[in-house]
Parts: C-alpha cells; structure tokens; sequence
C-alpha cells in the first residue's frame, strides 16, 4: 500500500507571541515544528506502514527550511519526502496550495491512502477565527 501524508511546518506554538494590533501571529525568531495535528497524522501513517509492506511519503510545500520536518519524518519511518518550494508560493491561500498539493499527487501517485491534520495551528488568529493571506 502507498501512503502519503501532507505536513506543514509552523511556528513553535510554545514560543509564540500575538501582535496586539491584529492578534496575528509574530513569525519572525520563532522556531518551528510539524504541525502537532500533521503530527497524529504522521504518527498513524507510521503504524500502518509497520503493520506490513507499506510505503509512506511525506509531502511539504513551503520555504526551503521546511526540509527540516521532511527530515524529521524521515527520522520517524517515513520512507521518503517530497518539498514543493517556490517563491511564487509565498502567502499562498487554501485553494492555492490544495491545488498544488493535488498536482503533485496526480503526479507522484495513485496513493491507496491520504492522511493530513484537520488544519494548521497558524491558520487562525487568537479568538480562532481564519487567517487572511
């Protein structure tokens, strides 16, 4: 069985600090992790894959710094991982990275099982309401 998950890389939520103008996430000199509800995904996709001769791919899209969780996913038992970078990327919305991720499935797939967070933790503002680009 192929089996992909989609990770995001965000900012360390134990280091994070709120603007207090728009409640918007300070980005700058935070580090940053998989994203803990990409992280169950991962973590499930990983049990399965032990459970026979399964696959399992990690994808990303982000800035080149997000190999760093490809790496870790690596480390955990992912067999391989996949970044999708580019600068034309930055402040891509939903719609524009679902399309993106989907290309690079029709692509690299058919994969028998898709596995992703219910959403990113810096998708939100502090009253959890969505971010805008």
């Amino acid at each position: 069985m192929r089996i992909l998950v989609l990770l995001k890389q965000v900012p360390d939520t134990d280091e994070v600090k709120l603007d207090p103008e728009n409640g918007t996430m300070i980005r700058e000199g935070v580090g940053t992790v998989i994203n803990p509800l990409d992280l169950h995904a991962l973590e499930s996709a990983i049990r399965i894959k032990e459970s026979g001769e399964h696959e399992l791919t990690v994808v990303s899209m982000g800035p080149p710094a997000a190999e760093e969780a490809l790496r870790e996913a690596i480390a955990m038992g992912a067999d391989r991982a996949v970044l999708l970078t580019d600068r034309k990327f930055a402040g891509a919305d939903t719609w524009a990275t679902a399309k993106t991720l989907s290309g690079m499935i029709e692509l690299e797939g058919p994969y028998d099982l898709i596995l992703a967070g219910e959403k990113a933790t810096d998708g939100e503002d502090r009253l959890g309401r969505k971010r805008r680009p």
